[in-house]
């Protein structure tokens, strides 16, 4: 009868057991000192040695032969624990046998002394999925067992371990196996079996199988079968992931806003009866790559998975991408792999998302209701400031409002070198700014949500003022109400002129204009509310 690879390759010392050396030394030590504990917790990720560790465990602690902390795997107790026929090593599986009546079992057979063996092991796999009530029952025969009894506990979730389980067990963590080293078991294996894997082959399964051994040699189980020389592309055809250059060519297309290239090559896929979710987790491998290319340049080539000719094409890919356009695709292609699992249809979503990650549309899917909480409060208060304004004279001098400022970095900076006081400047005094046209573009790049309340202004100066002449009164409302306002327009005049100024700002416009004003932005702002409000309604 055929043996999956997997069992017949299943370590039976702890010398076979690869990537976990730190939990492996330590468990020999303690064999061979005969110091072992009365309990073990094993945690980590699926296929990274729990379960064998555990039962080599049991078999080295009584085996009568014992060598180095390993068991011999010759005597009969080694030879009928391999075959699972030892009656005083007991596996159960927590998953099926999670009651407390089961528990019960357990602590009533752990009273008996062991058959042959020195010690009696219960081996206790997934261990989380006990009831709370399981647990309960499990706790005082584990705090206190007979002297020939241990147990050993494996998890992969072992935040669901109570903490009264876990502290009266050692912990031991688990590491997800490097891919170098599955690399390297996986081609002994292809040597014993006799069959051709090549080295890219290998690695692709390890890349694959994500840090679990027993997924990696599963994969090798089933590529023989497909054909006798096992490479990359039959890793890739066996496995229903894309190939490296159909990967590749997705990105570009992607990075290129190409969305018919990515639309196409996705439908070639799916006509080779390639996986797009697994499409989708290799796309999101490969984003996370140029990610950390785009971040950490110098130590990128040590943390990321990826072959050496891969390592060179996604470089160049993050040298022409932005990583805030590499973190949103990342962000949008771990939500299509979420949503993929529950749709009817995988290849519309995916396809979706590609049109998404070319830019064709914006990435926020369902339009957003606007919220005009905001912007009817400060509606609300510009019909208060125009309904509590004093009333015009019939005959109303044009009142001008002049507002100083100036930054406090203006201190260190150069100054003209007249120096004029702000308060006695007069206006036929001053020398028009030719240049405020610059100092305006300026300042929409350095404070953009302001620069509007500056449309129509002009400026003059004397020494070191710059009056500011706008028919805006909320100019000078702004510049009150936030200092950084006026220090962010005294740089963009640095920025032009090259000198600080003292800024003078006077408005033009009389009190009955400025109530017009007023009146016309509070309609301009509630026509717009209302219209993006029926726009929202219709989609």
């Amino acid at each position: 009868m055929y043996k999956a690879l997997y069992r017949k390759w299943r370590p039976l010392t702890f010398d076979d057991v690869i990537s976990q050396q730190h939990i492996t030394d330590t468990l020999k030590n303690q064999i061979k000192n005969d110091k072992t504990a009365h309990a073990y917790l094993f945690t980590g990720s699926r296929g990274t040695g729990k379960t064998t560790c555990a039962r080599i465990l049991a078999k080295a602690v009584n085996c009568p032969n014992m060598t180095e902390g390993n068991p011999c795997l010759e005597c009969d107790i080694c030879r009928e624990a391999d075959e699972a026929s030892l009656t005083d090593i007991i596996e159960i599986d927590a998953a099926s046998n999670n009651g407390v009546d089961d528990i019960r079992d357990l602590r009533d057979g752990a009273v008996y002394s062991p058959e042959r063996c020195r010690f009696k092991i219960y081996i206790i796999d997934e261990v989380h999925m006990l009831s709370a009530s399981a647990f309960n029952a499990l706790l005082k025969i584990m705090e206190e067992p007979p002297e020939y009894v241990k147990f050993i506990l494996a998890t992969t979730e072992i935040h669901k371990v109570p903490a009264t389980v876990a502290s009266r067990c050692q912990r031991y963590d688990f590491r997800r196996i490097r891919q170098k080293d599955i690399a390297a078991r996986l081609l002994y294996i292809a040597e014993q079996e006799q069959l051709t894997l090549s080295s890219d082959g290998a690695a692709l399964i390890a890349k694959i199988a994500d840090g679990g051994m027993r997924d990696a040699v599963s994969l090798l189980d089933q590529c023989s079968v497909c054909a006798e020389d096992i490479t990359a592309e039959v890793v890739s055809q066996t496995a229903g992931v894309a190939g490296r250059d159909y990967l590749y060519d997705m990105i570009d297309a992607v990075t290129e806003s190409d969305a018919s290239k990515a639309l196409a090559i996705t439908a070639q896929l799916y006509d080779m009866s390639k996986d797009l979710q697994r499409l989708c987790e290799e796309l999101i491998l490969q984003f996370r790559n140029i990610m950390l290319i785009k971040a950490s340049p110098s130590t990128a080539g040590d943390i990321i998975a990826a072959m050496p000719d891969e390592l060179e094409r996604l470089k160049k890919i993050a040298e022409s991408t932005e990583l805030e356009t590499i973190l949103d695709r990342l962000v949008q292609l771990q939500g299509c792999h979420e949503r993929m699992g529950r749709v009817m249809n995988k290849r519309v979503e995916f396809e979706m998302t590609l049109i998404k990650l070319c830019g064709n549309v914006s990435s926020g899917g369902n339009a957003v209701s606007a919220d005009v909480s905001e912007l009817l409060e400060k509606i609300r208060v510009l019909e208060s400031r125009i309904a509590n304004a004093p009333a015009a004279p019939a005959n109303p001098p044009q009142k001008r409002e002049i507002l100083t400022a100036s930054s406090p970095a203006a201190e260190n900076e150069p100054q003209p070198n007249v120096r004029v006081d702000i308060k006695t400047v007069k206006e036929d005094e001053l020398t028009p700014c030719t240049r405020w046209n610059d100092i305006m573009e300026e300042f929409r790049r350095i404070n953009p949500a302001v620069a509007g309340s500056l449309d129509g202004s002009s400026a003059a100066s004397k020494g070191n003022v710059m009056c500011i002449f706008t028919p805006n009164r909320f100019f000078i409302d702004l510049f009150k109400s936030n200092k950084d306002n006026a220090i962010s327009l005294s740089k963009a005049i640095y920025n032009v002129l090259g000198q600080k100024y003292r800024i003078s700002a006077r408005c033009t416009a009389t009190v009955e204009e400025t109530k017009s004003m007023a009146e016309q932005l509070i309609k301009k702002a509630i026509n717009s509310s209302i219209e993006t409000a029926v726009d929202n309604k219709k989609d």
